[in-house]
């Protein structure tokens, strides 16, 4: 064992750059090689291309160069079950025998942790999963989420041309998943917050997934006012 790496499955937080396909296998070759510990963070499965099963490419490939990966999976954003700490554990063992002994030292951990988790939210996911029909709608509402969130930001970059801004905007676009780095300037956030009330963090990092098309004329508006030379 040489280092432990955690990657975000999809749909990076805060950033939204995604390893490419290539690139996840390049990562998985390196791992594989240097016989890392690979945990990965799974909270936005079908909010990055709208298809959860594009969304898991990462980690199956991993899985499928015969990396034993640890992944923590969330149902917080893509089912709505905010505050219902509905998620899954999960660690790739080679065997039967190691699994025992995996599952033993995780129950010794979830003892003084939370001993039992709340069953309300997980039986929401169990029956959603577990029935065709309801799975299928899930999926397609996933799908309309992601395309949402895909749509603002080429409505945004689309109105930022309109208005004259020479500046290179591919970056909100080429970016995936709910949150953007903008390029803003802490100093370009707070003309923002000031003279537009418009709120995000100094970075300039925002949530893709709180625009909405009644206001993103607005917001075009407001960054190319901060942003024009």
């Amino acid at each position: 064992m040489d280092q432990f790496f955690l990657f975000h499955a999809c749909a990076h937080n805060p950033t939204g750059v995604d390893p490419t396909a290539e690139q996840w296998r390049e990562l998985a070759q390196v791992c594989k090689k240097k016989n890392h510990v690979c945990l990965f963070d799974a909270a936005y499965q079908g909010f990055a291309s709208g298809d959860t099963n594009k969304d898991a490419f990462s980690l199956r490939e991993f899985t499928n160069q015969g990396i034993n990966i640890i992944a923590t999976q969330s149902f917080a954003k893509n089912m709505g079950l905010y505050g219902e700490r509905v998620g899954a554990f999960h660690v790739v063992c080679d065997n039967a025998e190691e699994k025992e002994k995996v599952q033993s030292q995780v129950l010794i951990l979830i003892r003084p942790s939370y001993s039992n988790p709340p069953l309300f939210g997980a039986r929401v996911a169990q029956t959603i999963l577990t029935n065709p029909e309801l799975k299928n709608l899930w999926e397609k509402e996933v799908k309309i989420m992601a395309d949402r969130i895909i749509s603002m930001r080429t409505q945004l970059v689309s109105n930022l041309k309109q208005l004259g801004s020479k500046k290179d905007w591919s970056h909100i676009t080429s970016q995936i998943g709910m949150f953007c780095f903008t390029g803003l300037t802490p100093d370009q956030v707070a003309q923002l917050t000031s003279k537009w009330h418009i709120y995000m963090t100094k970075n300039g990092r925002i949530s893709m997934a709180g625009v909405f098309s009644s206001r993103v004329k607005y917001l075009a508006e407001a960054i190319h006012d901060v942003t024009k030379d």
